[in-house]
């Protein structure tokens, strides 16, 4: 093996580990010591690949968080071109949950990047101000103004973004949460579930907006 190959796998080693250690415990939890062995390198490798634990830290978000989102918000925008009609706000609803329903990650993945938000949620760190707004601000901002036009009547802004942010909520307790939803339905989580889950949380969603039943998809 050549060695930029070796390097590159050494880094992608250091990030795995990183990763998996950051989720389970938090940065504060987690020495660079505790990287170093997991990820079989030494501390010159964090050092020259990440210029230490913060940077390292931050890499992790920058570089497997942030890409799983922002495939997320590429999956909304592309479900909403397939309508070739005028939008509907059960739409922009269909087409956010489906959108992480949909997403194809591993269990190991969805688990780490729900550990991962969850922990900066507890305790914000830069990242946590990297992820709002690099991603979660201009995703919540584009989604309001695809659904303001399609609502019934016109919504003040802070009300608008509250309003999503309960839908969110939705989303995203029962993509992440899909072992406890299992175990408390008695349903397996396989596609019909998932369908069967999406249509709640739109009609769920919907009445919350205000939306009357004539206007609805």
């Amino acid at each position: 093996m050549s060695h930029p190959a070796r390097s590159w796998e050494t880094k992608k080693r250091i990030l795995d580990s990183a990763e998996i250690l950051f989720a389970q415990r938090g940065y504060q939890g987690v020495s660079v010591r505790d990287i170093i062995a997991a990820a079989k390198c030494n501390v010159a490798a964090v050092n020259y690949h990440f210029g230490g634990k913060e940077n390292l830290y931050l890499e992790v978000f920058r570089s497997r968080w942030m890409p799983r989102a922002k495939r997320v918000r590429h999956a909304f925008k592309q479900s909403l071109k397939e309508y070739k009609r005028p939008l509907r706000a059960g739409d922009v609803i269909r087409a956010l949950t489906t959108a992480f329903l949909e997403l194809e990650l591993s269990e190991e993945e969805r688990k780490l990047h729900h550990q991962l938000m969850a922990r900066e949620i507890a305790q914000p760190s830069e990242a946590f101000n990297m992820v709002v707004n690099k991603v979660m601000k201009p995703f919540f901002q584009e989604v309001a103004q695809t659904l303001q036009p399609v609502m019934p009547s016109p919504v003040q802004e802070r009300a608008l973004m509250l309003k999503i942010l309960s839908v969110f909520a939705q989303i995203l307790y029962f993509n992440f949460a899909r072992t406890g939803v299992s175990r408390i339905t008695g349903q397996v989580y396989d596609d019909g579930f998932k369908n069967e889950i999406c249509e709640h949380i739109i009609r769920f969603s919907l009445h919350g907006l205000g939306v009357p039943e004539e206007a609805r998809c």
